[in-house]
C-alpha cells in the first residue's frame, strides 16, 4: 500500500532540523507498518524496539539519561546494529513508557545525529504523563485512516488517482472517469480507511472478511475503554460509542446527551466523549457563531456534532449491510447522509490544519454542515448525497453574509462545476477539495 504520509517523512529524514519524531494516530490505522516501510525503503537497517513486546527495554531508560548508554544496552539486548545515519531508529508502543518519552529530550540535544522515530497513541501519551515532556524538542506527525485516494492506490486505480491528479481547471469530469469513481466510492464506504479492512478486501473481494475486520477494531476500541484510569467512566465511554449511529441519524445532528441515556446530563458525560476525541477514535465538530479569524475564535462549546474517524467503522458501528453497495444511491444517502459527511469530513480534516466547523439559524433553520478556513477566507461548505440539489442554507448564509462569503462549496453526486460563487465537487474529489478551492478563487 502507499500512504502519502510517506512524502513527509522523507522530508523529516533530509530535514536539518530534523528532530525525533512521534507518529501518533488511533490504534490500527497502520503507524508500526508505515514506519518499517519508511525505514526498509530509505535506510539500510531499521532498528525496532517495542516496549509493549519488550517491557524490560524499558528498565534501560530508568537510570539513566546518557543517550549512548541506552542505545548500547539496546543494542546488546536485541543484537540489532545502530549506525548514525544509515539505521532508523524505531521505538513502538511509546505511550507505555513514560520514560522513553522524557528522554526524547536528550537525543534531540545531545545525539542530534541519530534518526529516531517513534510511534503512539496521542491518548497513550497523554495518560503515560512522562515526568518531563519534551516540549519543543520532538517533531510530530499525524496518521489517519487511508484517505479514498490511498484506497484507489491499494485497489491498483492508478489511472484515476492520475487523473484526478492532473485536473487544473473547473470542468466537467468525464463520463469514463466519473461514473467508475462513483462506484469506487461506493465501495470505499463498505471498507473506510482502515488498513486492514482495505488490504483483505483488495486481496480477496470479499466483504464479509471486510466486516469481520471492522467487527475486530470496533471489539478492540471497546476492550480500550477500560483503561480509562476511572473505572467509573468506562460504562458511559461504551454508551457515548454507542449512541453516535442515533445522534448522526437525527435531522439536527447536534450532539444531544439526552440520546447517550435518558436524562443524561454535559457533565455527566462530557469527559467520557473527550476520552473518544483525546483517543482520536471520533471527531467533535463544534458550532461556529460567525464566519471570523481565526475560526477557532467563534467557536460555540455549547454546540457540536460528533463523527467517526473512519467512515467503514461508523457504517459497521451502524449495521448497515454492505448490501446496500449495489441499491443505487443509497449508501450515499443512508442516515439522512450522514455517512456522506462523515467521509467528507476525513477529507478535509487530511487537508486543513483546523478542523472544519458547521453553522446554523433557527426559526426558521438552515444548518451549513462544514466550514473552513482555507487562508484568510471563510468558505462554508454543504454535503448532499444525491443530484440536482438545492443549496438553501449555502443561500441563506449567502444573504447573510454578503461580501464576506467569496466561494460557496457544495459536495454531491453532481458533477464538477462552477457556476457564479458555487462551486460543486462530485463527492469522490473530496480529497482534492483545497485544490479545487484554489483554482476556483483564482
Amino acid at each position: 500500500m502507499e500512504r502519502l504520509l510517506m512524502s513527509s517523512l522523507v522530508d523529516w529524514k533530509e530535514s536539518n532540523y530534523r528532530k525525533p519524531l512521534i507518529l501518533r494516530g488511533a490504534r490500527q490505522v497502520g503507524k508500526t507498518w508505515l514506519l518499517k516501510e519508511f525505514g526498509k525503503r530509505y535506510y539500510k537497517n531499521v532498528a525496532y524496539f517495542n516496549f509493549d513486546e519488550n517491557e524490560e527495554y524499558k528498565d534501560f531508560f530508568e537510570t539513566t539519561k546518557d543517550v549512548d548508554r541506552i542505545l548500547q544496552n539496546l543494542i546488546m539486548a536485541s543484537g540489532q546494529t545502530i549506525s548514525v545515519t544509515d539505521t532508523l531508529i524505531f521505538f513502538d508502543e511509546i505511550q507505555d513508557a513514560p520514560k522513553v518519552i522524557s528522554t526524547l529530550k536528550y537525543f534531540y540535544e545531545n545525539a542530534k545525529e541519530y534518526h529516531l522515530a517513534c510511534a503512539g497513541s496521542l491518548l497513550g501519551i497523554r495518560l503515560a504523563k512522562p515526568s518531563s515532556f519534551p516540549v519543543g524538542k520532538v517533531d510530530f506527525m499525524q496518521l489517519n485512516p487511508m484517505s479514498f485516494q490511498e484506497f484507489l492506490l491499494a485497489s491498483g486505480d492508478n489511472n484515476l488517482v492520475d487523473y484526478m491528479n492532473s485536473i487544473s481547471i473547473i470542468e466537467n469530469i468525464p463520463l469514463a472517469f466519473f461514473n467508475p469513481l462513483v462506484e469506487k466510492l461506493k465501495m470505499y464506504y463498505v471498507t473506510g480507511g482502515m488498513p486492514e479492512a482495505v488490504f483483505r478486501w483488495v486481496n480477496e473481494h470479499n466483504t464479509a472478511t471486510v466486516q469481520q475486520v471492522q467487527s475486530n477494531i470496533i471489539t478492540a476500541y471497546e476492550h480500550d475503554f477500560a483503561k480509562h484510569p476511572n473505572v467509573s467512566e468506562f460504562p458511559k465511554i461504551s454508551m457515548v460509542w454507542k449512541s453516535i449511529p442515533s445522534q448522526l441519524a437525527k435531522e439536527n445532528k447536534k450532539f444531544i446527551y439526552k440520546v447517550v441515556k435518558q436524562g443524561a446530563r454535559a457533565r455527566e458525560y462530557e469527559d467520557a466523549l473527550q476520552w473518544l476525541v483525546d483517543a482520536n477514535i471520533v471527531n467533535k465538530v463544534y458550532r461556529m457563531t460567525a464566519p471570523g479569524l481565526p475560526i477557532s475564535a467563534y467557536d460555540d462549546l455549547s454546540a457540536f456534532k460528533i463523527y467517526l474517524a473512519d467512515t467503514g467503522l461508523l457504517r459497521e458501528l451502524s449495521n448497515l449491510s454492505p448490501s446496500a453497495f449495489a441499491e443505487g444511491n443509497r449508501l450515499f444517502t443512508e442516515f439522512k447522509g450522514s455517512l456522506s459527511e462523515n467521509y467528507c469530513l476525513q477529507s478535509l480534516s487530511n487537508q486543513f490544519e483546523v478542523l472544519p466547523r458547521y453553522w446554523t439559524q433557527s426559526n426558521p433553520p438552515y444548518e451549513v454542515d462544514f466550514v473552513v478556513q482555507y487562508e484568510n477566507d471563510i468558505i462554508p461548505i454543504e454535503v448532499k448525497a444525491e443530484t440536482n440539489t438545492k443549496s438553501r442554507s449555502l443561500k441563506k448564509y449567502k444573504e447573510k453574509y454578503g461580501d464576506k462569503v467569496k466561494l460557496r462549496v457544495r459536495f454531491s453526486l453532481d458533477n464538477l462545476k462552477l457556476d457564479d460563487d458555487m462551486l460543486n465537487i462530485p463527492l469522490f474529489l473530496a480529497d482534492y477539495a483545497k485544490e479545487l478551492i484554489r483554482i476556483a478563487l483564482r
